[in-house]
């Protein structure tokens, strides 16, 4: 008979059900708990009067546990500093899209060498989860993959739609039924609507094809995520956080009937993708709220323990530790100092 499937299949490597990893890697009491009190913080900050700023900041991607967790230690202890104003949740990230082809993060390559071991990177990243929430950071990554949620979504405070998936049916009803707060980026264009449909249709019931914890197909019946909201990123037309494409933003989530709650994303086409100009736009963003502004709630940032990034691939022996290697970020240094300043910018709206 003539082959018609798996024409262009080389192989196919079983993987652990969700299941066992969730076994062979639970999550404590404790670290339940933390996700739990986050995930709430997280809500009011978003959609109620706790005028907390919250700030998500953090690698561009996780590519060297050693540097990953060098890196939160440091932001658990300045996050510490801050928490009376700014709540800090660490970006985690582990999945990248790529716009043609190249390193698709911690999960798919764990090991930098094109194996793409992605049994190995559902536990490295499940365990560097774990160590976050110990340190008493909440986390936050971007859901790509509809199947990943299983194995650490658990694990997960805040989780992003991004520019290049939001208008995918696929990822509406996989955020319709996850458990914590999600922000829908505006697509690569710069346009909104898409993440506005997004967020009604993933507050809706939804039925859709997923896996079970055991790993086996199944049809997956959701409630509905009403901890939805717009995360403005800028697009190839421009930037989109100036106080009229603020004032925009909050007109098209009335007319919606959604909450005026946004959160901007200061890397990507709002910088320039020059990361050193993101606390420029934090500045911007900081100057609208003490002039009154209510509906910014929190920004992102991509941060690194080294300035920018650099080449991949390359033997991984020479690559700079602490240095992404997918998008440019700010350094410690100046992470610290944006932090502070954010901290300082912020007491008038405690007075």
């Amino acid at each position: 008979m003539q082959r018609t499937s798996d024409i262009n299949v080389v192989a196919t490597r079983a993987l652990p059900s969700p299941a066992a990893l969730l076994r062979e890697l639970p999550k404590s009491d404790g670290q339940a708990a933390f996700v739990t009190h986050s995930r709430e913080d997280i809500h009011r900050i978003i959609f109620t009067d706790d005028r907390r700023f919250l700030l998500l900041i953090g690698p561009c991607s996780i590519h060297d546990i050693v540097a990953g967790r060098d890196y939160a230690r440091r932001l658990a202890a300045l996050a510490k500093e801050v928490s009376d104003r700014v709540l800090i949740v660490m970006r985690v990230y582990f999945e990248k899209p790529r716009t043609t082809v190249g390193w698709k993060g911690l999960v798919m390559d764990p090991h930098l060498d094109g194996t793409h071991d992605i049994a190995a990177g559902l536990r490295l990243g499940r365990a560097f989860l774990r160590d976050v929430l110990d340190l008493g950071l909440p986390t936050a990554t971007e859901f790509l993959d509809p199947i990943t949620p299983q194995y650490v979504a658990d694990l997960v405070c805040w989780g992003a739609i991004g520019a290049r998936t939001t208008e995918s049916q696929t990822h509406r009803q996989m955020a319709s039924g996850l458990s914590m707060p999600i922000g829908f980026k505006n697509s690569t264009d710069g346009t909104l609507q898409a993440a506005v449909n997004a967020i009604k249709a993933a507050g809706q019931p939804q039925t859709f094809l997923g896996v079970n914890l055991d790993g086996a197909a199944a049809a997956v019946d959701t409630r509905g995520n009403a901890n939805c909201h717009v995360v403005l990123r800028g697009g190839s037309s421009g930037p989109n956080y100036s106080t009229a494409h603020i004032a925009q933003t909050e007109a098209l989530l009335a007319k919606a009937g959604l909450p005026q709650s946004i959160l901007v994303d200061c890397s990507h086409d709002n910088s320039a993708k020059k990361p050193e100009l993101q606390p420029e736009v934090m500045r911007a963003l900081l100057a609208q709220i003490v002039a009154g502004n209510r509906s910014i709630m929190g920004a992102m940032v991509e941060s690194n323990l080294g300035a920018g990034n650099q080449s991949f691939p390359q033997p991984k022996e020479k690559l700079r530790y602490g240095v992404s290697i997918t998008d440019g970020c700010i350094d410690w240094a100046t992470t610290e100092s944006m932090v502070r300043e954010i901290h300082a910018s912020l007491a008038s709206r405690f007075q």
